[in-house]
């Protein structure tokens, strides 16, 4: 019989990560350091460039997120393709800053992703 109790929590967003760190008793100037890595968003990105839907993929990896491509996207048969980016609130961060040391039009993602996650917050 176990001797703790274990339950999962629903953390959808920002607000709920902050409630439940606060909840607990953590110091108060965690509570914002902690709470964008415990909220995972899945954002679609629609008619992307698939040369930059590859460097997207790489720089995501390279934080620990992931993104999901179209099958054939290293092939590079179709220039554009939807995709899937996924990670925390703190790995979307990090890929707007990756993405906005790149050419024109990563810059502009850049730029789109950021506004997204503003409204999300």
């Amino acid at each position: 019989m176990s001797e703790h109790k274990l339950q999962i929590i629903d953390v959808k967003t920002l607000e709920d990560a902050r409630n439940a760190i606060q909840k607990i008793g953590s110091d108060s100037h965690s509570i914002n350091i902690m709470a964008p890595k415990m909220v995972s968003k899945v954002i679609k990105l629609e008619n992307v460039v698939l040369q930059d839907a590859i460097i997207i993929k790489q720089d995501m990896l390279s934080i620990g997120g992931e993104v999901a491509v179209p099958k054939n996207t290293f092939e590079l048969h179709k220039k554009t393709g939807d995709i899937l980016v996924v990670g925390t609130f703190k790995q979307l961060n990090e890929l707007v800053e990756k993405l906005d040391r790149h050419y024109p039009r990563l810059k502009k993602i850049a730029k789109e992703l950021a506004t997204v996650l503003k409204r999300v917050k």
